[in-house]
């Protein structure tokens, strides 16, 4: 196995792995070198389908405020949320969306160029700001995706999976084993700066909103290595969602048309929100899931539909073109017939424990977007918080880093580090083929997972899920080196899976996008769980 060593290294070319390339970048200067390894291409990741757009807390928005977001945050949060992260977030907006455009992210501006603001659910003002109408992730992504190209201290390997951290005897990360899926070989990348940046794990359901390469890497890697992860049991359903006849997933329905005005009915037309939320379509996510989900089992019906005939044909083409074009070619005219949708799998609130500088439990490695669980998201996301997030937290990360000078050294794996040896020789050492299906046992997992720990949960399903999972991962039987790309997403599905379930199970209560149907009620005070690799699932402040 040849072995590189690299300033800094990071997992995944998502906006918050592209933003802190581009801030370290400036922190090692030309003498240094930064790596990011994406298993697809630079531009192929959740960020890019972002359709709603990104907080700011604009100073020329006098009627909106931090202390204002924070409350709409914490309410969405379920009082889960981290009072001091999301201040530190709220705080850092208008930085953040000013480097963006700095960086050359193109707004939507009205005709006076003033940044064009809207609403969304569960925010109680005009704080969001869009790109192309509905297609402010990939508006960001591609901005900085050129920036990133542009930089001759950024090295990007793309087709390259993390396959494993190595993380020494003392509990310092000191770099990554990547598998390259095109040729098959393995490259140890060695740093003293190790960042996660690798996104959320919604392949995990059987419907789901996210792309094909969201399958928890980053999560089961750290998991792996130790990691302490916090409140993985909070999965947000997104209430709407189109059954898109053309593509691999669920097309996203931006709750920003319900901000515009649009109504959710049943098949006749009649509305049913008033029922369930006195913000009616605008109430938060994990409350307008289960509405629909009731109003689907009461029906029997696969759907409930999306009224937007009220918002003028003209309007609606403009501000969301990418809606509207998939709805046409679905057949839909989003003027005269209503818009079928349903809820998918969306946004995993949890993920690897970080604090406000993206540091982990473990020494030299951060984490930062989808994978990372900072508490500001709590029990379930406030729309459009989860960009704010990446950006302001890739910052952040970059700034520890600068502080406490860790780039540059020439600090490599020790032959005599046991722990690191043992990584080193299982990726070295030959492995058998998989002779089953790896595709026939990732679907019975996502079966699994959407069915028994899905948006609606309970003991018996829970339990039934794991010990299902527990099978599956039985079958599979590689644990760590695993035969091909699919192999390792299936490993890492399976574990993040299981961590979901383990961590369902021990919260006997109901909170946010975690709903028990066998444990209705909220326990107080409002506790964050954590599990790792050497503890059981406990509860903290």
């Amino acid at each position: 196995m040849k072995s590189y060593n690299y300033s800094g290294i990071i997992a995944g070319s998502g906006i918050a792995g592209l933003f802190a390339a581009l801030k370290l970048s400036a922190v090692i200067g030309e003498n240094g070198k930064i790596l990011i390894v994406t298993k697809s291409d630079i531009k192929e990741s959740n960020s890019r389908y972002a359709q709603g757009g990104i907080v700011g807390i604009l100073e020329d928005n006098t009627k909106d405020s931090t202390d204002l977001h924070l409350k709409d945050t914490q309410k969405a949060g379920d009082g889960l949320c981290n009072s001091e992260t999301v201040k530190f977030i709220s705080e850092n907006s208008e930085k953040a969306i000013n480097d963006l455009i700095n960086y050359g992210v193109e707004f939507d501006r009205d005709e006076n160029k003033s940044l064009k603001l809207t609403l969304e659910g569960a925010h109680s003002i005009k704080r969001i700001l869009h790109c192309g109408g509905d297609a402010t992730g990939l508006g960001i992504e591609k901005a900085l995706a050129q920036r990133v190209l542009e930089q001759k201290n950024i090295v990007v390997k793309e087709q390259t999976l993390l396959a494993e951290l190595l993380v020494s005897e003392n509990n310092e990360c000191k770099g990554i084993i990547a598998f390259d899926t095109q040729n098959g070989e393995y490259t140890e990348y060695t740093s003293d700066v190790v960042i996660l940046a690798s996104g959320g794990a919604g392949q995990l359901y059987k419907h789901t909103t996210n792309p094909s390469v969201t399958t928890g890497d980053g999560m089961a890697a750290a998991f792996r290595a130790g990691a302490v992860m916090q409140d993985m049991e909070f999965v947000q359903f997104h209430p709407t969602a189109l059954k898109d006849k053309f593509g691999e997933n669920m097309f996203l329905i931006s709750e920003a048309v319900r901000g515009e005005g649009a109504k959710l009915t049943d098949k006749n037309g009649n509305t049913f929100m008033e029922k369930y939320d006195e913000r009616l379509e605008l109430a938060s996510r994990d409350i307008v899931t289960r509405a629909i989900f009731s109003e689907l089992a009461k029906s029997g019906e696969e759907t409930v539909f999306l009224d937007a005939t009220m918002i003028e044909k003209e309007k609606f083409e403009k501000r969301f073109p990418t809606i509207n074009g998939v709805c046409k070619k679905n057949g839909i005219d989003p003027s005269k017939d209503f818009i079928p949708v349903s809820p998918a799998a969306h946004y995993i609130m949890g993920g690897i424990k970080t604090d406000t500088k993206g540091r982990t439990s473990v020494g030299n490695l951060y984490a930062a977007g989808e994978c990372a669980c900072t508490g500001l998201h709590g029990a379930n996301r406030l729309a459009s918080n989860s960009l704010l997030e990446c950006i302001v937290m890739a910052n952040s990360v970059s700034e520890c880093i600068k502080e406490q000078k860790f780039y540059g050294n020439e600090n490599r794996i020790c032959e005599n580090d046991k722990n690191s040896s043992e990584i080193l020789n299982v990726y070295n050492s030959e492995i058998s083929d998989f002779s089953g299906d790896i595709t026939a046992l990732k679907n019975r997992l996502k079966d699994i997972m959407w069915s028994k720990a899905g948006v609606i949960r309970n003991e018996w399903d829970l339990s039934e899920a794991l010990t299902e999972i527990e099978e599956i991962e039985k079958e599979f039987a590689f644990s760590d080196k695993c035969p091909s790309k699919d192999g390792y997403e299936l490993r890492n599905l399976i574990t993040v899976g299981k961590l979901v379930i383990k961590s369902a199970l021990n919260r006997k209560e109901s909170r946010g996008g975690h709903f028990r149907s066998d444990f209705p009620q909220k326990n107080e005070p409002p506790l964050h769980s954590e599990l790792s690799k050497q503890k059981e699932v406990i509860y903290v402040k």
